[in-house]
C-alpha cells in the first residue's frame, strides 16, 4: 500500500505526467526535458527526483550528461495500462500535441549533431575501411555467421554508430549498446531514432566491467571494438559472463598484422589477433568455438570469430 502511495503522489501533477509521456517516446537528457516543456533545469530536475525515487523514472550517467528512461518494465506494465484506460480516445490535449511538437525539435537537434560529428571524423573512418574489404561484405558475414537462429536478448559492446543493432534490433527480444563515448552514443541514439528504433537501451560503459547481470543476454557482439583493450582476455571473460546457456558471443575483428601506424594514428592497443588466441579465450570463459571466418581483402583481413555457451552449462561456472 506504500509503495502504491508513492506511485500516486509521485503522478499527482501535470508536469510529472508530461514527463512520463516524453519517456514513454525516447529517453532525454535533463536538458532535453526542460527544452521540450519549457521550464528550468532545476525545476525539472525536482520533478525527476520525484519520480524517480518513485521507480518511475530511471537516471543513468552518460559522461557530463544524466539521461532519463522508464522505471523497471514490471512495475511500469500495470501503471501504464492504467493510465492508457483512464485516458481514453480523446483528441486535442493542448499540452500533449505541444510536448510532442517539441520532442519533434529535439530529434532534429541529436541529428544535426550527430551529422556534425561524423563529417568530422568521416575522413578518419574513410581511411580505416580503405584498409579491407569492404563493409556490406562484413556485414554480410555477421548475418550469415549468426542465421536465422532468434537473436533473443541482444547486448552490442563497443555499439559505435549502433550500426549492429541496425541489423539486428528489429529481430531481438530487446537490445542493450555499450560504448566508453558518450559522444558515439549519442551518433547512435540519432541512427537509431531514424531507424524506429528509438525503445533501444543505450548506456555508457567499459567492456572490461560491465553493469549487466550474469546470464542477461542471448547474443553478444564485440564488433571491431576488442583491439582497443588493454586486457582483451578480460574484455571477452566479461562479454561470455553475459551468456545464457546456449548463447552466443560473435567477435569481429582483424587477424594480426603489421600497421604499427593505427596504434599511432588511431589508438589500436592491439595489432590484430590470432585464431589461437581467441580460441583460447573463449574456452576460458567456458566457450565452444565455432570455425573462423576470414574475410581477406586489402591490407587488413577481418575476422568472425563465433563462441557458444553449452546449452547444459551449469550456471555456477558462469558465476564463477
Amino acid at each position: 500500500m506504500n509503495d502504491a502511495l508513492e506511485v500516486f503522489r509521485a503522478l499527482a501533477d501535470p508536469t510529472r505526467l508530461r514527463i512520463l509521456a516524453l519517456l514513454r517516446a525516447m529517453e532525454l537528457s535533463i536538458g532535453e526535458l526542460a527544452q521540450v516543456l519549457g521550464q528550468s533545469q532545476p525545476r525539472v530536475s525536482r520533478h525527476v527526483k520525484i519520480l524517480a525515487d518513485a521507480g518511475i523514472a530511471q537516471r543513468r550517467k552518460e559522461g557530463s550528461w544524466v539521461f532519463l528512461g522508464l522505471g523497471d518494465k514490471a512495475r511500469m506494465a500495470p501503471l501504464l495500462a492504467a493510465i492508457d484506460a483512464w485516458s481514453g480516445k480523446e483528441q486535442g490535449d493542448y499540452w500533449a500535441v505541444a510536448d510532442m511538437a517539441r520532442l519533434a525539435a529535439v530529434r532534429g537537434d541529436r541529428a544535426r549533431a550527430a551529422e556534425e560529428y561524423f563529417n568530422a571524423h568521416a575522413a578518419e573512418w574513410d581511411e580505416m575501411r580503405s584498409l579491407h574489404v569492404a563493409e556490406s561484405q562484413v556485414e554480410a558475414a555477421i548475418r550469415a555467421s549468426l542465421g536465422a537462429a532468434p537473436i533473443g536478448r541482444l547486448v552490442d559492446i563497443g555499439t559505435g554508430t549502433g550500426r549492429m543493432i541496425e541489423l539486428f534490433g528489429e529481430r531481438a527480444l530487446s537490445v542493450i549498446g555499450i560504448d566508453r563515448s558518450p559522444e558515439m552514443l549519442r551518433l547512435a541514439r540519432a541512427k537509431l531514432a531514424r531507424a524506429g528504433l528509438e525503445h533501444v537501451e543505450l548506456r555508457q560503459g567499459d567492456f572490461h566491467a560491465l553493469e549487466l547481470p550474469n546470464a542477461s543476454a542471448d547474443t553478444v557482439i564485440v564488433h571491431q571494438v576488442l583491439h582497443y583493450a588493454q586486457q582483451p582476455e578480460m574484455a571477452i571473460a566479461e562479454a561470455a559472463r553475459l551468456l545464457t546457456p546456449g548463447g552466443r558471443l560473435l567477435v569481429v575483428d582483424f587477424g594480426p598484422h603489421e600497421k604499427e601506424e593505427l596504434r599511432t594514428r588511431h589508438a589500436h592497443t592491439r595489432l590484430g589477433f590470432t585464431d589461437e588466441q581467441i580460441a583460447g579465450w573463449f574456452a576460458s570463459a567456458g566457450l565452444e568455438s565455432k570455425p573462423p571466418q576470414p574475410l581477406e581483402g586489402g591490407e587488413l583481413t577481418v575476422k568472425l570469430w563465433l563462441g557458444q555457451r553449452p546449452a547444459v552449462a551449469d550456471m555456477k561456472d558462469i558465476a564463477a
